[in-house]
């Protein structure tokens, strides 16, 4: 209450009071409190601020609720950018502005990507629509701004002559067989590390993905989707190559002996334990610059089997379905360019159905 200025009182319930400078002050408010009752919000939660909803939020919705690599996430773009920006706002009172001032903030800053800042924004927007739902906000403030514009990249995988010099390169590598693996099917980095031998079919020559490895190390979890669990044929080289690793690990099992972790995953450290991705990723870029190729990370693998594929001339539908994608949509998105072997491909067939025929006699 301003000093000399008589305060204006407004009864909102028996309990409650609301108090402003001047009778049209507390008109606005009464109408705010009256709404906010209507969506069943209590007149206490205009104390609880953003950051302490978004730890509520946190340990309340999503820790038991998601999958550790999805809570580890979002833990983290809260602690590092939610909070810091928002924290100290009452959440009944974040408006639209505040959120657009954040990602104005965060995107001037030049230090993040705009996926990244995309992905700040999509946090945000799933937290506050729980607030929505627990009656904490009367609308879901992050619905009311723009979402920063996706980022779009061009997949730049290895070529079919990269692949096959990569692959030569590191045929004696005890990560090889994952190399190929990953090459030869397309699968996830989390779906590999997760593979059991109970998985395999080595004599049928399939592979069933049934589990994708946390970054934990040790947490089995199912696939995002239902498309995502899929059964692979393996073709001769894969078969081959995983055949021949199978020995390999027998033999290192025992050499290890009782040290052996029996733990039936196909990749795995010399003493059997699962690997961990991190360090995966290492090994594969060593293993990149060792043979003079560019700079990949280890999911481009997965970019480079559907280009392979398509560059093949197998259909969009196939591929899909191969790389276990939620939709085929998803895959056009991915794949929607042109490598120069696609282009070719299709200059030919239009070649085909132009040229000019001899006339008959």
């Amino acid at each position: 209450m301003a000093s000399g200025r008589a305060a204006t009182p407004a009864q909102t319930d028996a309990e409650h009071s609301l108090y402003a400078r001047n009778r049209k002050e507390v008109q606005e408010r009464l109408r705010a409190a009256l709404t906010a009752t209507d969506h069943g919000i209590r007149p206490g939660d205009g104390r609880l601020t953003v950051g302490a909803f978004l730890d509520e939020w946190l340990e309340l919705s999503v820790r038991d609720r998601c999958r550790p690599n999805t809570f580890d996430s979002y833990a983290f773009f809260v602690r590092k950018y939610l909070t810091p920006a928002l924290g100290h706002v009452p959440i009944a009172k974040l408006g639209p502005e505040h959120v657009q001032r954040m990602l104005t903030d965060l995107t001037a800053s030049g230090k993040l990507s705009p996926t990244t800042v995309r992905y700040v924004y999509s946090v945000l927007r799933i937290a506050l629509s729980r607030a929505l739902k627990a009656g904490k906000v009367v609308r879901n403030v992050a619905t009311l701004v723009d979402p920063p514009r996706k980022a779009r990249f061009e997949l730049a995988p290895l070529s079919a002559e990269q692949v096959q010099a990569f692959l030569e390169d590191v045929a004696a590598d005890r990560m090889g067989p994952l190399y190929v693996a990953a090459i030869g099917l397309g699968m996830r980095q989390g779906e590999l590390l997760a593979l059991r031998w109970q998985d395999v079919d080595l004599e049928a020559g399939t592979v069933s993905v049934r589990h994708t490895l946390q970054r934990d190390g040790r947490t089995l979890a199912a696939p995002k989707t239902e498309r995502a669990k899929r059964t692979l044929r393996l073709g001769g080289e894969v078969l081959a190559s995983l055949r021949a690793h199978r020995v390999r690990q027998l033999e290192e099992r025992m050499a290890a002996g009782t040290r052996w972790h029996d733990e039936d995953f196909v990749f795995t450290t010399p003493l059997g334990s699962p690997l961990d991705s991190r360090n995966v990723t290492r090994a594969f870029q060593a293993a990149l610059t060792r043979s003079g190729l560019p700079r990949q990370r280890f999911h481009d693998m997965r970019h480079a089997c559907a280009t392979l594929l398509l560059e093949g001339g197998e259909e969009l539908g196939v591929v899909s379905k191969i790389l276990g994608h939620a939709t085929l949509g998803t895959t056009a998105d991915v794949y929607a360019h042109l490598t120069p072997a696609m282009s070719q491909r299709v200059a030919d067939r239009m070649d085909t159905v132009l040229r000019r025929r001899p006339a008959s006699g």
